[in-house]
């Protein structure tokens, strides 16, 4: 039995005076699940702080990263010795299970066995690994968490939201940008190529790394807009399929998602490609070789980038609130468009995203149409824009970008 010491916990200690630790919203959700399951997953891109969290949350848990070569080799090579040799009285941290994704169908045994809530912490930056393992052997004893990088709302909560929305999209949300002095343009450069060289090369289908790489800025270029596939593929020189693949693992290592229209029955044609975002504005910018908050401002995708900024914060908070996503977009063939739709009972909430920083009348103009294809007389639909105010308007709740850290949240409790 490997005996473990307080080392790690020094070591944790030393990185909070070193760096800035931000508190996490999901800390709670987190520690609540470890009371009531064996098995805790924790998932989430890469540097999205799921270690930090992971170990300043269970201080007693042994620490070992599949990351580690040397580790890594044990777990392959006997897999029942390492789970069963590893861990503290309390339990074992596992970072980065999708590299050695077999050891959850080795935990069962162990978890049944030792029938200890919260034994099992393991993280993981490609979901479908870990999710096709938990369908397998792990179902009905296995919680799964998402760890995205910083809401708004932590900014916020630390006192370190930039001023300018332009900032934010350029910096990014990744903790490391706000923990310590680094080169922003240094750290996503390193970790393109650490995700296309490192994460990318495990999946056999993807054998030309510079076509995967072109592929990701190509999916920069149009982030906020429908996806076509067809398109992406021909200006990339791969297949539809191929771009299809790819595309599914871009989302299943949380660098892009996709949301899908919202339908209804509105008597109306409407269209049925997803949009697509990214999860990181900071990546995004660095794919479109955006060197500087003020070159934001001027560029041609600046609403777009506004837009993905919003729309990946609401999916923050509703991964923070332990809920399954339940935005949608909505537009007919007539190019009538509401940028989200909040599936919410009693009736879904429109809510437009405009990074202009002064409120003009324009900026209502489809709630106009939604509000009379929807029979909706009652309800007021929110409109997100780039400036620092909250103001009074009758068509809308009109929110500065700053202030829409907990909208999810409140529209559950209208």
């Amino acid at each position: 039995m490997y005996i473990i010491s307080d080392k790690w916990v020094m070591q944790l200690s030393i990185r909070q005076k070193l760096y800035m630790i931000i508190p996490r919203i999901l800390t709670n959700k987190l520690l609540e699940a470890a009371t009531e399951y064996p098995v805790v997953a924790l998932v989430g891109p890469r540097q999205s702080g799921k270690t930090t969290l992971a170990q300043g949350s269970f201080v007693k848990h042994r620490y070992v990263s599949l990351e580690d070569y040397d580790v890594r080799s044990i777990a392959q090579q006997d897999p029942r010795r390492f789970l069963n040799d590893y861990p503290t009285e309390a339990g074992i941290i596992i970072d980065e299970i999708q590299h050695v994704p077999s050891l959850l169908s080795y935990m069962q045994t162990i978890v049944d066995a030792e029938k200890k809530k919260g034994y099992f912490i393991v993280t993981g930056s490609q979901n479908f690994l870990v999710d096709e393992a938990l369908t397998q052997t792990l179902a009905g004893r296995m919680a799964v968490l998402t760890l995205l990088p910083l809401s708004i709302r932590e900014l916020s909560a630390s006192g370190v939201l930039p001023d300018k929305f332009e900032t934010l999209i350029y910096k990014g949300s990744y903790p490391q940008v706000y923990a310590q002095k680094i080169s922003i343009e240094r750290l996503y450069t390193n970790y393109i190529r650490l995700y296309v060289e490192r994460d990318v090369r495990q999946i056999r289908s993807v054998s030309d790394l510079s076509t995967f790489a072109k592929f990701m800025r190509l999916c920069a270029g149009r982030i906020g807009q429908e996806l076509n596939l067809t398109s992406l593929g021909s200006d990339c020189g791969i297949t539809h399929n191929t771009a299809r693949a790819w595309i599914s693992l871009l989302e299943a290592s949380y660098v892009i998602f996709l949301m899908y229209p919202f339908y209804n029955n509105f008597g109306k044609r409407l269209i049925k490609s997803p949009k697509l975002y990214f999860v990181d504005t900071g990546l995004a910018c660095s794919l479109l070789n955006i060197e500087t908050a003020e070159q934001v401002s001027e560029h041609y995708l600046r609403g777009n980038l506004f837009e993905s900024l919003i729309i990946s914060d609401f999916l923050k908070q509703q991964y923070n609130r332990e809920r399954q996503p339940n935005i949608y977009f909505w537009r007919d063939q007539g190019q009538h468009e509401i940028d989200c739709i909040v599936d919410e009972y009693p009736r879904p909430v429109p809510i437009e995203i405009k990074s202009g920083k002064t409120v003009v009348s324009d900026f209502f103009k489809e709630f106009e149409y939604w509000n009379k294809l929807t029979d909706n007389t009652h309800l007021l639909p929110y409109l997100i824009y780039g400036g620092s105010d909250n103001q009074p308007w009758p068509q809308a709740h009109v929110m500065s970008w700053k202030s829409i850290g907990n909208l999810m949240n409140e529209l559950k409790k209208k």
